[in-house]
């Protein structure tokens, strides 16, 4: 079976520590469902953008944002790429809220497949490959890595899922997660594709191990903050089987991989507005009729509220004050011309 090699050193130690109590922070916080609708689309919105864009996607924030949106007519690769990101997304998390997913080999074939497709030959998209690869350094564009040969693939693989899903009760599920990640780079199972899984993979593994936080998460962002260092850390120099033979250390990118986990948590409790669900602050359905309105328009006047509701007049105001009062929209315009937009988060 598969044995990494790496040290808990005493900065992995303390990095695992603060993770753990952010996540126990983020999850004893409870939300009404229109705020974590909001977040949990900002989330998918910047996870689809980084994780394509580090595989050298063109695309900006501002286009992706627009593509999952109004999906184009006519979809080029570049926007079929993000489409597939996006859907892969949507569907794990349904599975993950159902409880009915985990780490398996036709669960990495299929999120590959999801993501490749339409990009690929039918024959390389839920497939492992079938002919030899390398691993180019990104700037140089020489020859970096050479990964194992086809022969060896599936069982390298097999051997690593078994790894995980017999460590859980003695590895920290942090350390398994970003053990996964690296040793699933670098055996390189596809022919493409193999970083977008990768990361959707690792994704699946924090939130089936205690990350409730998974559909406001986008991890992917801190990576594509720096996409030099990312490879550096996750990938290796070399031949995989010399390699294998020295000893590959997991120390450094563990550090790395949890220090990016961090980084995410510490952006989504930013995000995260002091809105606990109560008696108080419970939205009702005209509320959320509001919030719903906005979003497809862009903005709700008081005209527009008294043609889909029949609240009173004073009643109507009561209701945009308090969810003002939930900073979730803001007013602008004055006297008749008063229309109220989505509270943009600083």
């Amino acid at each position: 079976m598969f044995s990494p090699k790496y040290t808990i050193t005493d900065n992995l130690l303390a990095n695992i520590k603060r993770i753990n109590n952010l996540i126990s922070g983020l999850n004893n916080k409870r939300f009404t469902q229109v705020v974590l609708l909001e977040l949990e689309r900002t989330a998918r919105e910047v996870s689809t953008y980084a994780s394509t864009s580090i595989e050298g996607n063109p695309l900006p924030l501002t286009e992706v944002k627009k593509i999952l949106k109004s999906i184009p007519t006519h979809i080029r690769d570049s926007e079929k790429e993000v489409l597939n990101y996006n859907q892969a997304l949507q569907d794990l998390n349904k599975k993950l809220e159902t409880g009915k997913i985990k780490l398996s080999l036709d669960l990495i074939l299929q999120v590959q497949k999801q993501v490749t497709e339409g990009l690929l030959p039918p024959y390389e998209s839920g497939f492992l490959r079938q002919k030899p690869v390398v691993v180019n350094d990104p700037r140089t564009r020489q020859v970096k890595f050479l990964p194992p040969d086809v022969k060896d693939v599936e069982l390298l693989l097999k051997s690593l899922i078994e790894f995980v899903n017999s460590a859980r009760d003695q590895i920290d599920p942090l350390i398994l997660a970003g053990i996964f990640h690296k040793q699933m780079v670098l055996i390189h199972p596809f022919t493409d594709g193999n970083g977008r899984t990768t990361r959707l993979a690792t994704k699946v593994l924090l939130a089936e191990m205690g990350l409730n936080t998974f559909n406001l998460f986008s991890f992917e962002n801190y990576y594509n903050q720096n996409v030099t260092k990312y490879f550096e850390k996750v990938g290796e120099s070399g031949n995989y089987y010399d390699l294998v033979s020295y000893g590959i250390d997991f120390t450094a990118w563990l550090e790395y991989f949890t220090e990016g986990i961090i980084d995410e948590l510490l952006r989504v409790q930013k995000l995260l507005p002091e809105v606990t669900v109560s008696p108080e602050t419970g939205l009702k359905p005209f509320h959320l009729r509001i919030l719903d309105f906005i979003r497809e328009k862009g903005f709700i006047t008081h005209k527009d509220y008294a043609q889909i509701t029949n609240r009173a007049k004073a009643t109507r105001a009561i209701d945009f004050q308090k969810l003002i009062d939930l900073n979730l929209i803001q007013r602008k315009g004055l006297g008749r011309a008063t229309y109220y937009v989505l509270k943009k988060n600083e």
